[in-house]
């Protein structure tokens, strides 16, 4: 580290705690990475949680005179969010406050709120925010706004730039400059006279010169985020509002925007789409020109080879097979406030396709499932690619716009270079209206030669692209370090050269992001570049997008899913390298900050594009560190099910007794001081802890049907929490139920012995694991008379390692599913007063149960509240007891997104319920209890 940043984190250190500070190498490396292929470590990693801190950081910096990058979710694809000097990270549970004016026309976000989320607290009003990347669930406003993202039915007119209300903004000298207020506005322009002025004078200038206003009408009228938005200069004379504009996709050189005040647009209910086959891309963009005027609201270009990867998929018509390269389609979407106007809108498409060269006449479609799996398949296009690329190379995407006019003969043209590049797998598609395509393919960056491909492919594009056609070489991804290098190439001498007075302006010292949009290299792009060492089979196709982070339970405390995979990548290189004390140390790190801490909950998958579950990583590796003594007390453990938990029964009530006796804080504290003389191997009592369980079998008889009720081994050991007033066991609700309902209890033979192996699995124990699951599965086999009768666990995980484990023909349901199929029919349910929370687990999410919990909840209770997190709740089986710490900094916001008036929440699974109850301050318990309850 350098002297200057030596100084800086010491200065640093006097202000914020340590751990929001890091400047070890292991954190340097997995913090530092984005989703870009470049990689540039960070000296230091500095997590602010408000305004205060970040002018604190930039008053350091023009001290010690280090630069500084701006980093939301790292989504970012063009290399603008990495740095080798202090990289800002936004502290996770900080910069979430938002407010909704207007009734929904207007909202005010910080730059933390991911872009899903700010559409969640808009949907009441039937408003969305106007940007909608593809990155929407995982990039945050932060970054939307930096960096002017748009989308697929963002067109131009929808993007941050033209639904800019307002902006708070905090300069290098650490000025804050607030226009969402009248007052604010007023204070901006009596203290901030100097450079205001210098705004006006530079938008006087650009008006005055008809050739480059002319230009930057032109770029504009297209998908354009290469270099700073000028058009401000064109577009406005107030110069505050050429400050806010010139802020939109400045990508963290001109300044942070610690808040944005959006105008909102209307999120229509009523939703078709169709695609829609052509025999060639010309008419494709033939047809792309005729619907331009058309009511439609999105319409997506894919070219054959694009088609070819996707065919097979859920959704995709089964003749794509049967087409060849150079074929095309167009993925159309039509949305409308009612059936009626939707109807009338797609009669018009059709009238204007009905002119148009099609293969197979066009078909719509308003299901929302066929809907989803379209939509889907197009969004992972880009991940096809990265899915099967070869080991060690990168999958790159290029972002560029033509003239609407010249769409047909762009696309040509990039497959004439893809072509002479000898990029086989290339696949084009892209937002057609607007002229925007996006091309993705792979490149390996571990040779020179390889490296010179790469430059020649760049150089033919940048010609193509922005002097042949006069398009846009950065349409919506910005323009980073990627394509730095061409911007004067895009926009000329003069439009060039006002750029740099805008950045000096602003950024005198050059302290914010340098070399981002703006740098004087010609071959930035070509150095700093992303190694991909092959390091685990389960991992290897990850592209280090960063999808799967907002999911994570410990995103909050240590690594998310893609810094594991960064992590364990380094440790392959250091590993080849010999570098034995570095890799020695490296792993120590990797213990707690990747093994430990990971809930092994498997949700990461859901959110990624390629479907990769990092937490199968962690099984692995377990796996791996087992010894013979580990396997042998598993093995004892696997044999011996039923004493240990009557074990943790008596265990569990004891503790119960001595927290009545000697009261539950003292006993807290007492076990505190124990779990730390143990090294954190003993849990820390709370009044959240279950009693121990009662051994009675549930039994019942009905008419209505019969099904098997398999009671887990977590059922089996806890019962409610020693602060609930309630004190049945789950196994007594459900008796209670399925006899109201008339349906029979068929019990498995000794089902004290039983258990899934679910808790052998998260260990890394596949052998007992798997030998636990075959013993169950014959058990119910069994009890089902080889799977006549619907199988009902009461716990979620379980239910769904025997939906993914059982290899005969058996129906598995856990508890909500099974009360929703099978004993709702006859039953009757009186809602109560209250509303309820509702926390949906990983397994449940990843049964599709979403949608049938939150109906069942509906049904019993006025409101259903789910905070806005959804990810796992990091109890992680025993994590919860073993690893708290987990559990707490998942659940961290949830007591303050609860209401005052929601006194208890549901779930369906015991461990959840239990840190749940701990951190919410309300009960949690099986929505099996407020069914049971509801039926007066």
């Amino acid at each position: 580290m350098s002297a200057a940043h030596q100084a800086f984190c010491q200065n640093l250190l006097q202000t914020l705690p340590a751990e929001r500070v890091l400047d070890d190498e292991f954190h340097r490396l997995t913090y530092g990475t984005d989703a870009s292929f470049y990689r540039l470590i960070p000296e230091v990693v500095v997590k602010v949680k408000d305004e205060d801190e970040l002018q604190w950081v930039l008053r350091l910096a023009r001290e010690h005179q280090v630069s500084v990058t701006f980093r939301a979710a790292g989504t970012s694809l063009s290399g603008q969010a990495v740095t080798d000097s202090v990289l800002v990270m936004l502290e996770l549970n900080s910069w979430r406050e938002f407010k909704v004016l207007d009734a929904g026309a207007k909202i005010s976000l910080q730059p933390g709120i991911i872009g899903s989320q700010a559409n969640q607290y808009l949907m009441p009003f039937g408003r969305k925010i106007g940007p909608d990347p593809a990155t929407l669930n995982t990039c945050k406003i932060g970054g939307i706004a930096a960096n002017n993202s748009s989308g697929m039915c963002c067109g131009t007119a929808q993007n941050s730039y033209h639904t800019l209300s307002g902006m708070r903004v905090v300069l290098a000298n650490g000025t804050v400059i607030d226009t969402r207020t009248d007052a604010g506005r007023q204070t901006a322009l009596n203290t901030q006279k100097p450079l205001l002025n210098e705004l006006t004078k530079l938008a006087t200038e650009v008006q005055a010169n008809p050739e480059l206003t002319a230009k930057i009408r032109h770029k504009y009228r297209l998908k354009n985020t290469t270099g700073y938005s000028i058009n401000a200069l064109v577009d406005y004379t107030d110069p505050l509002e050429i400050l806010t504009h010139l802020m939109i996709g400045s990508e963290g050189t001109l300044g942070f925007i610690s808040a944005v005040q959006y105008h909102t647009v209307p999120d229509y209910p009523h939703k078709a789409t169709s695609l829609v086959l052509f025999p060639h891309v010309e008419a494709a963009c033939l047809a792309v020109t005729a619907l331009k005027p058309a009511p439609v609201d999105a319409v997506e270009l894919i070219d054959g080879a694009g088609l070819r990867s996707v065919q097979g998929k859920a959704g995709m018509p089964a003749n794509l097979a049967d087409l060849n390269l150079d074929a095309a389609a167009l993925l159309i979407d039509v949305r409308a406030p009612n059936a009626a106007e939707l109807a009338r809108k797609i009669a018009e498409v059709h009238t204007i396709l009905s002119t148009q060269t099609l293969l197979f006449p066009a078909e719509f479609t308003q299901d929302p499932v066929r809907y989803a799996q379209l939509w889907g398949v197009r969004k992972g296009l880009f991940p096809a690619v990265g899915a099967v690329r070869p080991v060690g190379t990168t999958v790159i995407i290029e972002d560029v716009a033509f003239p609407i006019e010249q769409l047909a003969a762009g696309v040509r043209d990039l497959q004439a270079i893809f072509a002479k590049y000898h990029y086989s797998e290339a696949l084009i598609f892209g937002h057609a209206l607007e002229g925007n395509l996006h091309f993705v393919f792979t490149q390996d960056f571990s040779t020179p030669a390889e490296v010179d491909r790469y430059a020649g492919f760049m150089d033919d594009v940048a010609q193509l692209v922005a002097v042949k056609y006069g398009g846009s070489l950065k349409a919506e991804h910005g323009t980073g370090r990627n394509m730095a290098p061409f911007v004067e190439l895009e926009w000329g001498q003069d439009a060039y050269q006002l750029m740099w007075k805008i950045k000096r302006l602003f950024d005198p010292e050059n302290l914010l992001n340098p070399g981002v949009v703006l740098n004087e290299d010609p071959a930035i792009h070509l150095k700093n570049l992303k190694p991909m060492p092959a390091t685990h089979e389960l991992v290897d196709r990850c592209i280090e997008c960063g999808f799967c982070e907002p999911v994570c339970p410990s995103r909050n405390l240590t690594l998310t899913p893609r810094q594991r995979i960064v992590a364990w990548r380094e440790h392959a290189r250091l590993k080849t390298s010999k570098n034995q004390v570095g890799l020695q140390a490296w792993d120590k790190a990797f213990a707690y900050q990747g093994l430990e801490t990971c809930a092994i909950d498997g949700l990461c998958s859901t959110r990624c594009p390629v479907g990769i579950n990092t937490g199968e990583l962690v099984r692995a590796l377990k796996t791996e560190q087992h010894g013979a003594t580990a396997k042998k007390i598993a093995s004892y453990a696997q044999t011996h099910i039923a004493p240990i938990t009557q074990m943790t029964r008596f265990g569990l009530n004891a503790a119960a007794f001595k927290g009545k006796v000697l009261g539950n804080e003292n006993f807290t504290r007492i076990t505190q001081g124990f779990s730390k003389l143990t090294g954190d191997r003993s849990p820390i009592w709370h009044d959240a802890m279950p009693r121990g369980a009662k051994a009675a079998v549930p039994q019942a008889q009905g008419s209505n049907g019969q099904a098997v009720y398999f009671t887990a081994c977590v059922t089996r050991s806890m019962g409610t929490a020693v602060s609930d007033s309630e004190t049945r066991d789950l196994p007594e609700v459900m008796q209670s139920l399925m006899q109201k309902a008339g349906f029979a209890i068929i019990t498995p033979k000794v089902v004290s012995s039983l258990c899934c192996g679910l808790p052998f699995a998260s260990k890394g124990l596949p052998d007992q694991a798997l030998e636990s699951m075959t013993q169950l599965e014959a058990a119910l086999w069994e009890a089902s008379e080889q799977g006549k009768y619907p199988i009902v666990c009461d716990t979620s995980p379980c239910t769904l390692r025997l939906i993914e484990c059982a290899t005969k023909p058996m129906h598995f349901y856990e508890t909500a599913g099974f009360i929703h199929k099978f004993l709702l029919p006859h039953l009757t349910l009186k809602p109560q007063d209250e509303p309820i929370a509702l926390h949906i687990t990983c397994s449940a999410r990843k049964m599709g149960l979403d949608k049938i919990l939150r109906e069942l909840v509906k049904r019993c209770a006025p409101q259903v509240i789910e905070p806005e997190e959804e990810g796992c709740c990091g109890f992680g089986g025993d994590k919860g007891f073993m690893t708290p710490e987990l559990n707490a900094a998942a659940l961290a916001r949830l007591k303050q997104q609860l209401p005052e008036g929601c006194h208890e929440g549901v779930s369906n699974s015991r461990t959840c319920e239990i840190g749940l109850t701990l951190h919410s301050g309300r009960q949690y318990r099986s929505v099996a209890y407020l069914v049971e309850r509801c039926l007066g």
